[in-house]
């Protein structure tokens, strides 16, 4: 059987990374590479995107992988603490650090503030405080910072420029 490609997201690593692995390899052993490439912690959690728990790390990555590899997220928190303010209202839930911002922006504007799904799609999540504006695809669990398990957000208009581009010749 050919390698896996595992695309992975953490806490102190900024990009999407990638790395391919045999499929007979647990999940343990690819957690201790991970931990060697990036430094982090012997306490750290493994998860594949979007789900509550951390994964069981002896289960070999083939029995979990699709054709298109798998997802994971590697972090020391098993929740981040997350808030949403829109129109001076607060709402919290608490998520596994491998939510993607789209999970939290859908729960947020259309499980909380009652948007519609057009309404929601007219919004984005940005870090409350700045003017960073996450991609949906974003693990939450990479936008913390150190030991610290929380995270806070705005719900804001997205900012789209209508009309055709002019051109002066």
């Amino acid at each position: 059987m050919k390698s896996i490609d595992i695309f992975y997201q953490g806490e102190g690593i900024g990009e999407i990374a990638h790395i391919e692995i045999e499929p007979d390899v647990a999940f343990a052993d690819l957690k201790t590479i991970l931990i060697e490439k990036h430094g982090a912690a012997h306490g750290t959690l493994l998860f594949l995107e979007d789900e509550d728990e951390p994964l069981d790390e002896s289960i070999l990555i083939k029995d979990r992988a699709s054709p298109k590899g798998l997802k994971v997220h590697v972090h020391h928190c098993r929740h981040v603490e997350v808030t949403v303010t829109f129109n001076g209202e607060t709402v919290e839930h608490r998520f596994p650090p491998s939510a993607t911002v789209a999970r939290v922006k859908r729960w947020a504007a259309e499980k909380k503030f009652g948007m519609s799904e057009d309404e929601a799609g007219e919004h984005v999540l940005q870090i409350a405080g700045t003017h960073d504006r996450p991609a949906p695809g974003m693990h939450i669990g990479s936008l913390t910072e150190g030991k610290i398990c929380n995270l806070a957000f705005d719900l804001v208009p997205d900012e789209r420029v209508n009309g055709a581009a002019e051109y002066f010749a």
